[in-house]
């Protein structure tokens, strides 16, 4: 058993595994999440906590239920696609450890689910930047940026 391809596995199974029961809980119950995702496009915190800081930046605010419910759609479609390629990943990487699957196959597709991890998160923190979420959702926001990182660690440890 190649061991550098089984850490690969491992540390790749372990986001997938995190990432997936996030998707679990989105589709199962959608308002644990969905509700807080309105609260950052409405920037509701912001107003009811910051008034002079939101009067500047208000026009950014989405309060359109509609587009808030199909944005927060989009983020689950986009997290399952990202789990399901993870899943992909791990078990091609777990069959090349084996010498079933060829090694360059694996990282490759290994390679691609840690980096839409890292862009789902990437692209929470970006955006929520533009919605000011930092007066009002610190935890959030550096939740985010160490997926990021989670994410970046193991792309560059696939690369290896």
């Amino acid at each position: 058993m190649d061991m550098t391809l089984f850490a690969q596995t491992v540390s790749l199974a372990l986001p997938a595994a995190w990432l997936t029961t996030g998707v679990r809980d989105n589709i199962l119950h959608p308002p644990v999440n969905e509700v807080f995702t309105a609260q950052v496009l409405t920037m509701e915190r912001m107003r009811n906590d910051w008034p002079q800081e939101y009067a500047r930046v208000e026009h950014r605010a989405i309060n359109n239920r509609g587009v808030q419910k199909g944005l927060f759609r989009l983020i689950v479609a986009s997290e399952l696609v990202t789990a399901l390629i993870m899943w992909s990943g791990v078990v091609l990487l777990g069959l090349a450890a084996v010498g079933i699957a060829l090694p360059s196959l694996a990282r490759d597709v290994a390679l691609i689910g840690a980096l839409l991890f890292t862009a789902i998160w990437a692209m929470f923190t970006i955006v929520g930047n533009h919605f000011s979420y930092w007066f009002a959702h610190e935890g959030a926001q550096n939740t985010h940026f160490q997926l990021v990182l989670w994410g970046m660690a193991n792309m560059v440890f696939l690369s290896v």
